[in-house]
């Protein structure tokens, strides 16, 4: 038998390679992803949903498949890319797990923005405003009793998982059970956005006025405002006071409840897991929600009263909050990719963390 010699089979090897790594396609630089959560119907032309505005207004008209995910993504020219993940925390894990680790996308640079709608606490915010959070808790992992069990003294039959008491000290976070944002990052989005004035509007008024808190009568504006994520969806005066315990409790009294929604945990836990692998700057992820409802019934309704009028399209500010999702959002991806050389090498933070909570 006659054999090749050896380096005619490498150089043919080589070359083989070479040729099909210049065939295959490089991945497509993304700068922006904006981070949707649930959308009604069709991505456009119909009663929009969170991802409706930004296809629309930002012109996203290329489509890629992912199969591996709830929804196709959607892009523009500009490299700002907009990914739908489907309501909980399950859906949101796996949808940006899949799209992260897609050859298709390069996202060693991307800022990831987060921007939905939630529920909101009426002390710390009003119908139609936007926060951004330093912060997000995860409300689910935990021990539960009937609260018509739990013992006389206490607030709540929820506890810290492997605590005995509600709030024991010392507070010992489990992975993915809180989350510390970028402060710089979040801050340098909110002193850039601060002063855009949100719409307001009679029935706005209307609505607001059955409620009690420090913010409930303000008109819509922007603020820091740190969430609790939880795939159920709790509402009433005596959780809000859970949920303001429950964030102090686990950032060490530095955050500040103001929202509740439901996917945030699980996006930020695949955010984490695919920057470990390389795919990712966890420096460059900012969450914004805005408030479509209160998180607490009004005055004259019990809880279970107010939670029956709770149904997605049918919020107090539905319309307003989709409104302010995209306006407040908007202005940072805007900023992002008018000077990409510049925010591409370096992430944007402020020095001051501290101003602007709610």
């Amino acid at each position: 038998m006659k054999f090749l010699p050896r380096s005619f089979v490498v150089s043919t090897l080589f070359l083989a390679i070479a040729a099909l790594s210049s065939a295959m396609p490089r991945p497509i630089p993304v700068k922006v992803v904006v981070v949707a959560m649930f959308e009604q119907g069709a991505d456009t032309g119909d009663a929009p949903g969170e991802l409706q505005y930004w296809v629309e207004r930002d012109h996203l008209d290329k489509v890629y498949p992912l199969t591996a995910g709830y929804h196709a993504v959607r892009m523009n020219a500009e490299g700002e890319m907009a990914v739908l993940t489907g309501q909980g925390t399950a859906h949101a894990a796996s949808t940006i797990m899949a799209v992260g680790l897609d050859p298709r996308f390069d996202f060693s640079h991307a800022y990831w923005i987060v921007a939905g709608i939630a529920g909101g606490n009426p002390e710390r915010v009003s119908l139609g405003s936007s926060a951004w959070a330093r912060w997000v808790v995860d409300g689910d992992l935990g021990y539960e009793i009937d609260a018509r069990e739990m013992p006389k003294e206490w607030t709540t039959g929820y506890l810290p998982l492997r605590k005995k008491l509600p709030f024991e000290e010392p507070a010992e976070p489990l992975p993915g059970q809180v989350y510390a944002l970028n402060a710089g990052l979040a801050q340098w989005a909110f002193e850039r956005t601060r002063a855009i004035a949100l719409d307001d509007s009679d029935h706005l008024k209307e609505i607001r006025g059955g409620f009690d808190g420090a913010a409930a009568q303000r008109p819509p504006f922007v603020t820091m405002g740190d969430e609790v994520s939880s795939s159920t969806y709790w509402h009433g005066k005596l959780m809000d006071e859970w949920a303001v315990d429950w964030t102090r409790y686990f950032t060490g009294g530095k955050g500040e409840f103001a929202t509740t929604a439901m996917e945030d945990t699980g996006t930020l836990q695949s955010l984490e897991f695919l920057a470990k692998a390389g795919r990712v700057d966890e420096k460059r992820i900012l969450v914004l929600r805005t408030v479509s409802n209160f998180d607490r019934q009004p005055r004259g309704l019990s809880a279970a009263e107010s939670l029956a009028r709770q149904r997605i399209g049918k919020y107090a500010a539905y319309l307003p909050s989709l409104e302010s999702a995209y306006k407040v959002g908007h202005v940072v991806v805007s900023e992002l990719l008018s000077h990409w050389p510049q925010y591409a090498r370096t992430v944007p933070e402020s020095a001051d963390t501290t101003a602007g909570k709610p």
